[in-house]
């Protein structure tokens, strides 16, 4: 909940920072399905399978790490929190065969992106990610970044390798750009892993949907965003620092260009016909994204940017399509 007047504290960017160089419409989702309809021609972008006529194969001969954003649509528990399930009511209560169903649906699919770590949107529960870890045996450590309201649907990490610090910032007050305060619609997770001697730092974020639109929050969001990053650059130079998620605007809206201003939005060396992730009202639209932080941990993988979608748009049962990037480490200091 938004607070009613404004706290004492504000994010100060630092100014010595210099911003980064880049190397290189509109639906929310949260409440609404996407039409059935046929897609663009890019098919079934699994593992590469994408046409890549600007930049060829990528090259992954050193060592590196793939990151991967999967809003994994409506992960419920068995478990009626609010009291009022099913039907038209917001908190879905599936049987134990359909959230197994589920689970196991999402588990191959995610198996296929053959990703190092996975950051995930739309889990309930600790039980409903509990599931989901089951089917995916391969990613021994995880965490939850939950709101600890009824029926929340949070985000999470995932990962092969191991995690050494999380920190939250649900509680951060951030400011839409009328001076208004608020708070991130999810909590904007924190993980940091160890990958072979790099810190490796990720970011699960999903801005406000725009159901019920809240534009001005999501931009609060995202230049909050932007600034955490930096300043978790600056604290770790030596970390590869990554942001990925569902954050619910196409490139060219204000947040999107609000962290486009420092950061590196990796799949804008990809043609737009094969960056769409969310398909709404007759086109596809790109709201699930991967950012990288300046800092000396490692860079982007040219190329190596990718949606994972079906012939329905969306992946292993969701209404979104997962991205993945790879990114090369830098050697450990």
């Amino acid at each position: 909940m938004s607070p009613s007047s404004r706290p004492p504290f504000r994010f100060r960017l630092r100014s010595n920072l210099a911003l980064w160089g880049l190397a290189l419409a509109f639906a929310g989702c949260d409440g609404q399905s996407p039409r059935t309809q046929s897609v663009p021609d890019a098919g079934s972008c699994v593992q590469g399978n994408c046409p890549q006529p600007d930049s060829g194969s990528p090259d992954l001969s050193g060592a590196h790490v793939r990151i991967a954003a999967f809003n994994v649509h409506r992960l419920f528990d068995t478990v009626c929190a609010t009291g009022a399930c099913g039907g038209s009511n917001y908190e879905e209560l599936p049987t134990e065969a359909e959230f197994t169903a589920q689970v196991g649906q999402l588990g191959r699919a995610i198996t296929a992106l053959n990703a190092d770590i996975v950051l995930l949107e739309e889990v309930e529960t600790q039980e409903s990610l509990n599931g989901l870890l089951g089917r995916v045996p391969q990613f021994e450590y995880s965490k939850l970044g939950e709101t600890y309201s009824a029926a929340s649907v949070d985000v999470a990490v995932i990962s092969r390798r191991p995690i050494i610090e999380t920190r939250s910032h649900r509680s951060q007050y951030i400011y839409r750009p009328d001076g208004s305060a608020t708070r991130f619609s999810r909590d904007l997770l924190e993980v940091h892993l160890d990958v072979d001697g790099t810190r490796v730092i990720v970011f699960a974020a999903h801005f406000r949907s725009k159901v019920d639109d809240d534009p001005g929050r999501r931009f609060a969001e995202a230049t909050a965003s932007r600034l955490i990053l930096l300043d978790s650059a600056k604290e770790f130079p030596n970390a590869l620092v990554v942001l990925g998620g569902d954050l619910n605007d196409v490139p060219g809206s204000d947040p999107i260009n609000a962290l486009d201003e420092s950061l590196l939005r990796v799949a804008r060396d990809r043609p737009d016909a094969e960056t769409w992730t969310y398909f709404y009202s007759g086109r596809g639209q790109a709201i699930d994204h991967l950012y990288l932080a300046p800092g000396g941990g490692g860079t982007y993988v040219p190329g190596s940017f990718r949606v994972a979608r079906e012939s329905t748009g969306g992946y292993g049962g969701s209404d979104h399509g997962a991205v993945y990037a790879d990114f090369a480490l830098a050697p450990p200091p």
